[in-house]
């Protein structure tokens, strides 16, 4: 009997079949059949992924500390700006009668 060669599961893969198993539908057993792994690695997972829920609903966010700070005083001059040259394309095509005669 050869031995198998060794497999690397995805994050999403593994996060599916602890989810399997946390729903608790199947037994260890029919989890492992179904998804051709060992329960030990079933285990193992699900406690991976019990142990790391509470990081989920942490206190601080995780996304806004990567994120670069906003600069609102320069986002709101650029709507600015871009409303000006809105308004003066619009009066532009409205003038050359290009403008469908809903928007006049």
């Amino acid at each position: 009997m050869s031995k198998r060669p060794r497999r690397n599961h995805s994050p999403a893969f593994k996060a599916k079949v602890a989810l399997a198993a946390v729903k608790g539908e199947k037994t260890l057993a029919e989890l492992a059949q179904q998804f051709d792994v060992h329960p030990n690695q079933i285990t193992q997972w699900k406690a991976q992924l019990l142990d790391g829920a509470a990081g989920v609903f942490g206190t601080e966010p995780k996304a806004g500390a990567d994120a670069p700070p906003v600069d609102v005083k320069t986002l709101h001059a650029k709507i600015g700006e871009l409303t000006l040259v809105n308004d003066f394309l619009e009066s532009a095509l409205g003038k050359a009668g290009l403008l469908p005669s809903a928007k006049r």
